[in-house]
């Protein structure tokens, strides 16, 4: 007799450094209140440090720095880095020889592998195209210890219940048995979605009380299934959480979170307040990137406050000059103080940014700041009832573009309540074949949204609109719409 083995497949070991982890935590937890000296005096060291390891293991870094290297007062006469200069010198970027970009574009293409630790000891990611050109993004142990302590200790939703971890709270920066509910786009392999994985692989509770969500379903699916889950704390973008706060006011969608934790999105003021009241709880914005995940953080006073300990950024002007205090900027540079894998100094972000003079009350010696980030329109079509209207949201219809066409660098424009029009910046057969794509994927998009079948038209040879934050201005309305 044969007996046969039930082969169980483990989970890979998550990219986790506990004592480093805890290190971190106790300094942001001190950081948080120190005067500024002594934050300018952690800058200093940690950049000495990231400067010293990029001149030793990325020659990119080491060709720009040149024999001054080495002098601190140096680094900020180095020349900006692009996102497409450093992805087209990826193995010339990374310090890690053993990091290979078509291996990395292999495994951030398989959905299956999301949160996966790359090589044993690699989170990666990908950027969602936004800039114009996606990214892939390597993190190791002790950069995921530095991202996880400022989450827990300064990003932490508002009046939930105290921690049992002490130093150990990243692990627990939900809450501990709050329900955590991510509503995201959930088909690849992006930042938010990768980092809640790991953290569910790594503790048992957050395992048991946290959930993705994914935008691109109907909302009709993601109201069941929210009303289902009852989160306590309801994290996603600003347009996703406005459609949510919608299906709120009109009795569909039953949750009663404690907190509503927005960003990737630019949040007006009156965006924040329907929200707010719709839910009958606070809103809490961030700001953060695929580049460094928590930049900003918003306190009970409302103010964004910049994690300077960890990341330094430079508003600058068209001719990447300094911009005086509370001006705000043509782009933003970043250096991550983070992560010596993929040394990011003097990295373009293209953000419009500006830094305030005045302190905030709330007692945070940390600067506050001010975002101008992108403002995408939330499509409304028509739906299948009589003077139904269905939205659909504007990452969402991105996610669609990108992960099921290719495509990174487009306009959409809706020109009228039914019609679609897809600016590509392709043309002959390549672009033909992309608009095809487009209209197909989005046409099943919106059926699958619950709206009534649309017309998809388009347009080759497009340049795509950019603004002075050097994003493109990706879904928009026309007046006609």
């Amino acid at each position: 007799m044969h007996h046969h083995r039930t082969v169980v497949k483990t989970r890979p070991r998550p990219v986790f450094d506990p004592l480093h982890l805890q290190a971190v935590t106790l300094d942001v937890m001190a950081g948080s209140h120190a005067p500024s000296s002594l934050m300018a005096v952690r800058q200093q060291q940690r950049l000495a440090r990231l400067v010293e390891v990029a001149y030793a293991d990325s020659a990119l870094y080491r060709e720009r720095l040149g024999k001054s290297s080495l002098r601190q007062s140096d680094w900020l006469r180095l020349a900006p880095v692009s996102r497409a200069e450093l992805m087209d010198r990826f193995s010339e970027w990374v310090t890690d020889p053993e990091l290979n970009l078509q291996e990395l574009r292999a495994f951030t293409a398989d959905p299956q592998r999301v949160g996966e630790p790359w090589l044993g000891k690699y989170m990666v990611w990908e950027s969602s195209g936004t800039s114009g050109r996606p990214g892939i993004f390597v993190q190791d142990s002790q950069a995921m210890a530095v991202y996880d302590a400022l989450e827990a200790v300064r990003h932490r939703p508002p009046g939930g219940r105290k921690s049992m971890f002490g130093a150990f709270a990243p692990l627990d920066f939900m809450g501990l048995q709050d329900r955590y509910a991510l509503v995201t786009a959930t088909g690849g392999h992006f930042a938010s979605v990768c980092c809640l994985d790991r953290l569910r692989s790594i503790n048992p509770w957050i395992e048991a009380n946290a959930c993705s969500f994914s935008i691109q379903q109907s909302a009709d699916k993601l109201v069941q299934q929210l009303n289902d889950y009852a989160p306590i704390v309801l994290a996603t973008y600003p347009s996703a959480a406005a459609l949510l706060a919608e299906e709120a006011e009109q009795g569909r969608l039953q949750v009663r979170p404690r907190c509503i934790m927005t960003g990737g999105e630019a949040l007006s003021s009156a965006t924040r307040a329907r929200i707010s009241k719709a839910f009958g709880a606070p809103v809490r914005n961030s700001y953060g990137t695929s580049e460094f995940l928590p930049m900003a953080w918003e306190c009970a006073k409302g103010s964004l406050h910049l994690n300077e300990d960890w990341v330094l950024l430079e508003p600058v002007d068209e001719r990447y000059r300094p911009v005086p205090l509370g001006e705000l900027s043509h782009s933003v540079l970043l250096t991550n103080l983070a992560n010596h894998v993929q040394p990011l100094i003097r990295y373009d972000l293209g953000d419009q940014v500006s830094i305030q003079k005045e302190r905030c009350t709330c007692g945070s010696s940390l600067p506050v700041i001010q975002v101008q980030g992108r403002c995408d329109d939330t499509m409304r079509v028509p739906g299948h009832q009589r003077g139904q209207m269905v939205s659909l949201l504007p990452l969402a219809l991105c996610t669609v573009i990108e992960e099921e066409c290719g495509v990174f660098d487009f306009q959409l424009e809706q020109r009228a309540p039914g019609t679609l029009v897809v600016r590509l910046n392709l043309e002959g057969p390549e672009g033909l074949a992309a608009l095809e794509r487009c209209k197909i994927a989005l046409k099943a998009f919106a059926i699958s949204q619950g709206a009534k079948p649309i017309r998809v038209t388009g347009e080759l040879g497009c340049a795509v609109p950019r603004g002075r934050s050097g994003k493109a201005c990706r879904v928009l309305l026309s007046d006609r719409a």
